[in-house]
């Protein structure tokens, strides 16, 4: 089957098949005292079987490169309060534009403009809305631009100036716990949202695969031999996003902006042993990668004016042959020469459903996925028709579900 008679079969596939009943009871609301204290799930070989998170180590062979996501999730919900006493709530998705450098506007100031979620919007009728720090050396302003899409556009500014975008919403934000989560945020989900090795600020979401993961686990993996890179892909509200449409092609996906070094796509096509990406986020990253460069061999242009953007459908129509995976990372590294750059970013809006053709994914550690959503179709895609088989057994044996829920570790 050619890559352009495929498009159309997959965007015919059936949202309503990808979904299953999940108890709210089994929705974790708060994450284990121990982030490694976790179960994990391994499927390899058609085999099920129960294991503790600790154990990740035994289940992979030594030379494995496991890939993680190293970005960090801003405070982005900021609650604000009326003179009458009116809540309203701003929740920060993205800046203003279509492909704008969310790290480099988080590390911006005096001012941002920012497409937002507003809760209680009617109650914002006109005039800024602030946070001012009791003892006067803080100050928060918002102010609604207009209407966009189903949120808005605001503009804030702050005093004083020297702080950056990203410090004042650690100063007066709220972890972005996602919507399933129904409590509020607490002090604690600053620490407990976020992974050990989050660096880089740019994510209101959560790459949650990568909350299980201790020193003690680290030390593990490095004992067995098993090599561990980093990639950044800033997580967007839009990973929450339910597919509402009967079929699949007419869902349309959120993009990401991605960041990875020149080193590391280095590392990537030399690497013979398996590859595995901690989490979807990074599973999206690394086969966007592949395709950045397959298209590139084979000349097609994905420049926009704001940089390389790899849209939803684009490895469901690959003309020709694909190149082998060296070569799509030598495509990459040969163009950060012409461009004398040390990083490749860019923004992916790949959609990974049944159907797909992975090229360089190995096996998959990641949470378990709600009903009907994009995340639980990529899980589709890498186990085939063994993911009922994979959710029945989690439910039947008491595995806790979603974000702060526990893992599991799927072989294709």
């Amino acid at each position: 089957m050619s890559a352009n008679n495929h498009i159309p079969k997959v965007k015919e596939l059936k949202a309503s098949e990808y979904t299953y009943e999940l108890p709210a009871d089994r929705i974790a609301s708060y994450p284990l005292a121990d982030r490694d204290a976790s179960s994990l799930l391994v499927y390899k070989d058609k085999k099920i079987v129960d294991a503790a998170f600790q154990e990740m180590a035994s289940f992979l062979d030594p030379d494995t490169l496991m890939v993680f996501n190293d970005t960090r999730v801003v405070q982005a919900r900021l609650e604000f309060f009326k003179e009458t006493g009116a809540r309203i709530e701003i929740f920060c998705l993205h800046p203003a534009g279509v492909h704008r450098d969310v790290g480099l506007v988080l590390s911006g100031g005096p001012s941002s403009r920012w497409f937002c979620l507003v809760g209680n919007a009617k109650k914002w009728k006109s005039g800024p809305l602030v946070i001012q720090h009791p003892d006067g050396n803080f100050r928060l302003e918002a102010h609604k631009v207009k209407a966009s899409g189903d949120g808005y556009l605001v503009d804030f500014s702050w005093h004083p100036a020297h702080l950056s975008f990203a410090e004042v919403l650690e100063l007066t934000g709220k972890t972005p716990l996602p919507p399933y989560i129904t409590r509020p945020a607490e002090q604690k989900d600053k620490i407990t949202y976020q992974t050990i090795f989050a660096s880089n600020d740019g994510s209101v979401a959560a790459p949650t695969a990568g909350l299980h993961f201790t020193d003690r686990v680290m030390k593990s993996l490095q004992a067995k031999g098993i090599q561990q890179g980093y990639l950044t892909l800033h997580v967007g509200a839009g990973t929450f996003k339910p597919v509402t449409s009967e079929h699949i092609g007419e869902h349309h996906m959120h993009g990401e902006q991605f960041s990875v070094t020149k080193a590391f796509i280095q590392k990537l096509a030399q690497h013979q042993q398996p590859i595995v990406p901690v989490g979807t986020t990074c599973m999206r990253t690394l086969e966007s990668l592949y395709w950045i460069g397959a298209s590139m061999v084979a000349g097609i242009d994905l420049e926009t004016g704001d940089g390389l953007y790899l849209p939803q459908w684009a490895p469901y129509a690959f003309p020709g042959e694909k190149p082998d995976r060296p070569s799509a990372m030598r495509a990459l590294l040969d163009y950060l020469e012409r461009c004398d750059k040390v990083s490749l970013q860019g923004e992916t809006a790949l959609i990974i459903v049944p159907g797909y053709r992975f090229a360089m994914t190995d096996a998959l550690v990641t949470n378990f996925h709600q009903p009907g959503s994009t995340l639980l179709l990529l899980v589709a895609a890498f186990t085939g028709k063994a993911w009922k088989q994979i959710y029945h057994h989690a439910l039947k044996q008491s595995y806790r579900f979603l974000s702060y829920g526990d893992a599991c570790l799927l072989f294709p």
